[in-house]
């Protein structure tokens, strides 16, 4: 059933103004009393990277949130896969812990299981039943969201009073919204239907109408700059000269690295470094729409007098390549590129012109975000700390966590790819060369390590390799050459032991002193009872 496309002053109204009583039996002892808490907006891109320049098209956003507050340059994804991350954000928890896998309905994404297990726990829900905030949601939820499978768009998770969701995965044009689980459908006309300004003006409105007598939370997720990165007719003739960088690790062969980076084919032919470097383009095109977004958002808090007591945050769900390593386009693997994600925070008691080189990391996002709304995160499961003392300048980067985990689990076709049958079966996101973006075995965990005397990657792939991957990122920040067979074994051991205990943590375990942590001892004894034929790998490493 199709409705009026009117973001009317009396739906939106009917929907937000809601009495919530701050001080009930449920949310006392869970926040802290304030007479004017926080507003929150958090605005998350999608595949947007740090590492190949995503942020140069973002003037106004890099002037407005990052020159205003503080730009984290060691912020990392906990998966590099639009699904699993955006799961990570909502719960704070690790892949392991919200079991959401991949982007498909089976893997957990948007399934029922994932509606009954985790939803009731997302931040926003603790936002607006404890908290007494006013939540809204526009844009890209979760890949899967609007199956029929799994309630369609009629069903609206907990924690949202007011949502307008997009049916399953990112598009500009011809989509459809849920709007408080009632169908929208769009066409193809700009002026009505382009997706990230359709996103912007009903931001806009909620800002207009909402209650003015209770703190707010808004999350906007823009389409952009994902595939198929349709752009504003406005900016279409936009960086018609650029080209995806070209930096050391670009169009060369990873003749150390697992297997399916060593399968792509270098050089790359002409035709495929035409299409990467057209996507590229068409990457920052879309990109200007979103500046244009952050720009109205923060002139109408601006306007309203609410800028000076809103925290906004600008992320992204994954990074992204365009060819690395002679990958020709996508995420999903372990390197800088596809795991570092931009993060730009400007709110109260945070000075302007800040940069911080603290590791954080998106499991982080809802710990922060309820820390500033007076929440008291040791209440919840976790996996991420607050990074709000680090923002506001109060915890020595001495004594911060050292660690983070990345997760990803492969995936491949049962059978053959018809354009590649020579690949045989496991492979997937293959391109028309026979380049394949994944696979069943590409499936691995890492430690990220960010300290003072080390900035490290480890990683273990779950396949019959046993391979395991070491970068210095300080000395090779491309990762040009992996170091595991020449790195000083008890730094092999520690980092080995230091997998062991993320993967199988929860909660609080979660955030316990890393490997270059004064507090972290390692014991030697501790390293593989769980897990019988690691020993086999740090053998593969020597």
């Amino acid at each position: 059933m199709t409705h009026n496309r009117c973001f009317s002053r009396k739906m939106l109204l009917s929907s937000v103004l809601i009495c919530v009583t701050l001080c009930s039996d449920l949310s006392c002892g869970f926040f802290a009393e304030s007479s004017r808490r926080p507003n929150i907006v958090l605005i998350l891109t999608d595949d947007l990277d740090v590492a190949i320049g995503g942020l140069t098209p973002l003037s106004k956003t890099r002037r407005l949130i990052g020159d205003a507050g503080i730009s984290f340059t060691n912020a990392f994804v906990a998966s590099p896969l639009c699904c699993p991350s955006r799961a990570s954000i909502l719960t704070g928890k690790y892949p392991h812990n919200h079991h959401v896998i991949n982007n498909t309905l089976e893997g957990n994404c948007s399934s029922r299981s994932w509606q009954k297990s985790e939803e009731p726990h997302t931040f926003p829900a603790l936002l607006k039943t404890y908290g007494g905030y006013q939540t809204f949601f526009v844009g890209k939820y979760l890949n899967q969201y609007g199956h029929s499978d799994a309630g369609g768009v009629e069903h609206v998770p907990p924690g949202w009073s007011y949502w307008v969701a997009l049916e399953k995965n990112s598009i500009y044009y011809n989509y459809t919204l849920s709007v408080n689980g009632r169908t929208q459908k769009h066409g193809a006309d700009y002026s009505r239907d382009y997706l990230t300004d359709v996103l912007a003006n009903m931001s806009l409105e909620f800002l207009q109408y909402k209650s003015n007598y209770q703190p707010f939370f808004m999350m906007v997720s823009t389409p952009a700059p994902h595939s198929p990165w349709t752009a504003a007719p406005q900016y279409q003739d936009r960086f018609n000269t650029t080209k995806a960088p070209r930096d050391p690790n670009f169009n060369i062969h990873g003749k150390d690295k697992h297997w399916l980076i060593r399968q792509a084919k270098t050089p790359m032919t002409n035709s495929s470094l035409q299409f990467l470097d057209n996507t590229f383009r068409k990457r920052w095109q879309t990109l200007l729409s979103v500046d244009d977004l952050v720009e109205k958002i923060v002139k109408k808090l601006e306007v309203r007098g609410e800028l000076d007591n809103t925290y906004i945050f600008f992320t992204s769900d994954n990074g992204y390549h365009t060819g690395q390593f002679s990958l020709p386009l996508d995420k999903r693997q372990l390197y800088e590129f596809d795991i570092r994600v931009p993060l730009m925070v400007r709110g109260p008691n945070i000075k302007p012109n800040q940069t911080s080189k603290m590791l954080v990391a998106n499991v982080d996002l809802g710990p922060t975000i309820l820390d500033i709304a007076g929440f008291n995160v040791n209440k919840t499961q976790m996996d991420g700390v607050s990074f709000l003392s680090a923002m506001e300048r109060k915890v020595n980067s001495s004594s911060w966590r050292t660690d983070i985990l990345v997760e990803y689990e492969g995936e491949g076709r049962s059978v053959p790819d018809p354009s590649c049958p020579l690949l045989g079966p496991g492979v997937s996101e293959c391109f028309p060369d026979c380049v394949c973006e994944d696979s069943y075995n590409n499936t691995y965990a890492c430690v990220r390590t960010v300290a003072p005397y080390a900035n490290l990657q480890y990683c273990e792939f779950d396949d019959n390799e046993v391979f395991v991957e070491v970068y210095n990122v300080t000395a090779d920040p491309y990762q040009l050459t992996n170091i595991a067979k020449t790195i000083d074994q008890e730094v092999l051991e520690k980092m080995n032991h230091r997998l062991m205990v993320l993967q199988s943590c929860s909660g609080p375990s979660c955030r316990t002193p890393g490997v270059y942590d004064a507090r972290y001892k390692f014991d030697p004894q501790l390293l593989f009872p769980a897990h019988s034929w690691r020993p086999g790998r740090l053998k593969q490493a020597k």
